[in-house]
């Protein structure tokens, strides 16, 4: 529907009508000023052609500059299209999930064989960005270093697509676990709001500038939550030429560290061992960082003040022109 921001900036429509009709008009000059000797008064001057040619181009000119303002006041009431009413969630938390994307993660070790981790694991983290309505989410990718691969948004679906788009060795084959809670730290600086970080990993920090612990402390006093997930499946018993062997394929994962990063930020450590454990994590998190619940009733606007301040601008400028024209002519 069509409105106005300030329908009351209306009434200045009729300023200039009631400057014309009751203030008093300029004083003319009686006598002329300039005597011209090569004009012969004897002879008679046609000027009605003159004068009625005049009148026209006045009047045309009074038509220009009525239009005028009363598009310059239809600007100043701010004419506005109002859309649909668009029911949104109430706003939750910043919440950054922290992939890791290093070479390990190839590993086909939680979904018996037919999908590597990182697969399992953009699944269930893409059914996990879908349930946060009202959370603004961002996604960090470290492997050697760790980058910012979309900021925090309420763009739900864009995040998940950066997210299932994701391939192993994208940021490099180690694991900079420091790096990549430095990065959410430089992210949610300033933010407003309850931080939360969620941390996935399935190896130790090998790799990067910060250690994860002196990261960690810096995220505590920033008050940044950090969820920390360990993933890799369990040793198996496997048969072979020599016997029976144990493979344990999580061997690099460092649950210590990734334990005490979730104590000093006020987190918590889960390991997830396959497909299930992790979507029952997942579950978890959401219990622990529950989304808000409630909505708000927003109206999208559209201002529309400059088609009118626009037009207004250039029909004054047309006429300041033809004004400065005539001026000349007669100089």
């Amino acid at each position: 529907m069509f409105d106005f921001a300030w329908p009351w900036m209306l009434l200045c429509s009729p300023f200039p009508w009631l400057i014309w009709r009751f203030m008093p008009p300029a004083s003319g000059l009686t006598q002329g000023v300039l005597y011209a000797p090569f004009v012969d008064t004897s002879q008679p001057i046609n000027t009605t052609k003159k004068i009625l040619s005049s009148k026209k181009k006045i009047s045309l000119r009074a038509w220009a500059g009525i239009i005028c303002w009363v598009l310059l006041v239809l600007a100043i009431a701010r004419p506005q299209w109002l859309g649909e009413v668009i029911e949104l969630p109430e706003s939750g938390r910043n919440l950054l999930l922290a992939l890791d994307v290093s070479g390990s993660m190839e590993i086909a070790d939680m979904d018996e064989g037919w999908s590597n981790r990182l697969d399992v694991v953009k699944q269930v983290a893409g059914e996990f960005v879908q349930r946060r309505n009202g959370d603004r989410i961002g996604l960090i990718l470290f492997g050697s270093q760790a980058y910012l691969q979309a900021p925090l948004t309420f763009d739900h679906a864009t995040v998940n697509t950066f997210l299932q788009e994701t391939v192993i060795g994208i940021a490099g084959r180690e694991t900079a676990i420091g790096d990549a809670i430095g990065m959410a730290l430089k992210r949610l600086h300033n933010t407003s709001g309850d931080t939360v970080l969620i941390l996935l990993t399935d190896g130790a920090n090998n790799s990067g500038q910060v250690q994860p612990l002196k990261a960690a402390e810096l995220a505590a006093q920033q008050n940044l939550r950090i969820y920390t997930i360990g993933v890799g499946g369990l040793p198996q018993q496997i048969s072979g030429v020599f016997g029976t062997q144990m493979r344990n394929t999580a061997s690099d994962l460092d649950e210590e560290t990734l334990q005490a990063i979730a104590d000093m930020t006020g987190g918590q450590y889960f390991r997830a061992t396959d497909k299930k454990t992790l979507t029952d994590i997942y579950r978890q998190l959401d219990k622990l960082e529950p989304v808000p619940e409630g909505s708000r009733l927003v109206r999208p606007v559209t201002e529309l003040y400059p088609w009118p301040l626009g037009i207004s601008l250039i029909l004054s400028f047309i006429l300041a022109i033809s004004s400065w024209k005539k001026e000349s002519s007669h100089g």
